[in-house]
């Protein structure tokens, strides 16, 4: 098994943890409340914080399968050199955005590391961290695509048959 395979199963499982725990979170807090008038008091904190990283987790395997949300009407025309001159442009637009994206990240880190939550009283840099991890682990599989394309193994180089 390839060390790409393993780090994403590894993901994988842990975003299952993060929606195993905001269903207990939720649906636990439902039913305490439900029937005994009670709840938990972490369960909306301790939830919004794994959706977070939910989101985050599951946007950088989205980017790393190019599954991503994408718009190329003009682009998926285009063969040869004005193909991969699109390609490179648009590799350079999200470097852009995740290098503003990294930045404004560490800054939340950095703030939230002196701020508490309220009711689990932990760093707020913990949430924010979500956003950090997902914008340095893309720009690696960006390096890393770019790379492949460079090699002639990237997706756009492959057959429909290769891609599967």
């Amino acid at each position: 098994m390839k060390l790409g395979q393993v780090l994403r199963h590894g993901i994988e499982a842990l975003l299952a943890l993060c929606l195993l725990g905001m269903v207990i979170c939720v649906f636990g807090n439902v039913m305490l409340r439900y029937f005994w008038g009670t709840g938990w008091v972490v369960s909306e904190e301790l939830s919004r914080l794994l959706f977070v990283w939910l989101v985050c987790l599951s946007a950088t395997l989205a980017f790393g399968e190019h599954k991503h949300l994408g718009f190329d009407l003009v682009t998926a025309r285009l063969k040869g050199a004005p193909a991969a001159v699109f390609r490179w442009l648009t590799r350079g637009l999200i470097a852009l955005a995740l290098y503003y994206l990294i930045d404004g990240s560490w800054s939340q880190v950095l703030v939230g590391l002196d701020s508490r939550s309220p009711v689990m009283n932990t760093p707020l840099a913990v949430g924010a961290a979500g956003t950090l991890v997902m914008g340095v682990c893309m720009a690696v599989l960006l390096v890393l695509q770019a790379w492949d394309d460079l090699h002639g193994r990237g997706p756009e180089t492959l057959s429909e048959g290769e891609r599967a």
